[in-house]
């Protein structure tokens, strides 16, 4: 029988992504083995995160400062913002150092069948930031889910009227891929994204 606190922890570890009740038991059996050295300072980080990061009230991202230091950096371009579903998405463009411009994060996508629709994701505020003289350019990098595809066509719709280039990541064979391991959908999008040599 495992006490009502072990119990409580094993529960809420359960509910990240990735870690099913197995795992979580798991994990908390380690963390309560290892308090000094592990549960006491992860307690002490995840106090410490909940005080102090908040999301930018200009992008989204989720930073202890607002603005972030993203919208803050003055080494970033400011004609061009990169659309991302979560901070995830974010996190993973800056990882790659391929991308020098401003960010919005939507928090989601639209989804009928859950019930999100465009008041409950970062578009309005989106449509602002499009109607700003310095930016240009607004690059759609939304996951490419049936979700993902129809918020895009959604946010292209919505910035008709802004003087800005709307452009969208290329889907198609992955660096490395082979065409034999690859589905039907991906093959038939690299086709359409194909481009002259």
């Amino acid at each position: 029988m495992r006490d009502g606190h072990i119990e409580r922890l094993i529960q809420l570890l359960a509910r990240l992504p990735g870690l099913g009740p197995r795992s979580a038991r798991r994990a908390a059996l380690h963390l309560v083995k290892r308090r000094d050295t592990l549960l006491e300072p992860l307690a002490r980080a995840l106090n410490a995160v909940a005080d102090a990061v908040r999301p930018c009230s200009t992008c989204g991202n989720l930073d202890a400062v607002d603005p972030c230091g993203v919208c803050v950096d003055g080494r970033r371009d400011p004609s061009r913002i990169c659309v991302v579903e979560e901070v995830a998405d974010l996190w993973a463009l800056e990882r790659a150092g391929v991308f020098r411009g401003r960010y919005q994060v939507l928090g989601g996508t639209l989804s009928a069948l859950d019930g999100i629709g465009p008041e409950d994701l970062n578009i309005a505020s989106l449509i602002a930031r499009a109607r700003k003289p310095e930016v240009r350019e607004i690059i759609l990098a939304l996951n490419a889910t049936v979700d993902g595809q129809t918020t895009t066509h959604y946010i292209h719709d919505c910035l008709a009227a802004c003087d800005v280039d709307v452009s969208q990541l290329a889907h198609g064979v992955p660096v490395g891929g082979e065409l034999d391991y690859l589905d039907d959908g991906t093959i038939g999008a690299a086709l359409k994204s194909r481009r002259r040599m």
